[in-house]
């Protein structure tokens, strides 16, 4: 499919990756402002729907398949609102929403990704984690919660298990949502100017801007060095909400229209089952 938005926002194959070059607000592959996109958000919500509710036809008849929507970036980035659009559009039945905390006491005693494996989506699903396994090499890395030797070999051991999945067949799309410092600061002064806001304000996310460098050099590091074929990593510049919706939600169409799912046959004669619903 030409001019397809996976192929504008994956990640650029220059090596090394510099975070500081890859843009926060552009909006690659849309022309128009909000009001533009929320209506192409809303005309991509019939084609999600049938895809969604047949790969979930899919897995409920045998099929091995499922989607997996990894969705990472710093604090009010839009993770929960990007889950919000796309979710929305669908029927939440075939849908598998996990969000991330940090790990509790029986967690910590097991292998970090003891606790993804246990949320994968099924055969079927649309899963979608909104934070990840990432998080392992993301605050546990920047709050020195483990070792650098420790989260040094999670790279390798997060390609791996993501080569596995894929083997296994669940599709993951993974969305690095990438926002300023400035478009933050913003972001988290609008919560406390609006009461209805408070709720989603956390005083630890004013600690955790004082190590905007460290994340934004732990980002750098997971792009460049969990970036594969399998599991590519797709940047999506997120100053912009409305942008950053429409984009997630057309990589969740490329991708299903990727995976192609069809409407299982019937396994029962069907004009059979009509003379006999017929006659009662």
């Amino acid at each position: 499919m030409a001019n397809r938005l996976s192929d504008r926002l994956r990640l650029p194959p220059a090596r090394p990756v510099v975070i500081g070059d890859l843009s926060t607000r552009t909006t690659p592959g849309f022309r128009g402002g909000k009001r533009q996109a929320r209506a192409a958000l809303g005309d991509l919500g019939p084609a999600l729907a049938d895809l969604q509710e047949r790969l979930f036809a899919e897995g409920q008849t045998g099929g091995k398949r499922s989607l997996l929507l990894v969705l990472q970036g710093m604090d009010t980035a839009g993770k929960g609102g990007a889950v919000r659009h796309s979710v929305g559009l669908v029927n939440p039945q075939g849908v598998h929403v996990v969000g991330f905390k940090a790990p509790t006491p029986e967690e910590r005693r097991r292998g970090f990704l003891w606790r993804i494996r246990r949320e994968l989506p099924a055969p079927g699903y649309l899963g979608i984690f909104d934070r990840s396994h990432y998080e392992d090499v993301l605050v546990a890395r920047v709050r020195g919660l483990v070792s650098r030797a420790t989260w040094s070999r999670r790279y390798a051991t997060i390609r791996r298990f993501e080569d596995q999945l894929t083997f296994r067949g669940i599709r993951i799309v993974k969305c690095f949502l990438h926002i300023s410092k400035k478009e933050q600061k913003k972001r988290l002064m609008a919560r406390l100017d609006n009461p209805t806001k408070h709720w989603k304000y956390d005083p630890n996310d004013v600690a955790e801007r004082l190590h905007w460098d460290d994340y934004q050099q732990a980002y750098q590091d997971v792009l460049e060095r969990t970036d594969t074929s399998a599991a590519p990593w797709y940047v999506i510049p997120s100053d912009h909400k409305w942008y950053r919706n429409w984009a997630v939600t057309q990589l969740l169409v490329e991708h299903l229209q990727d995976l192609d799912p069809q409407w299982p046959a019937a396994d029962f004669d069907v004009e059979a089952e009509k003379a006999r619903l017929g006659a009662t």
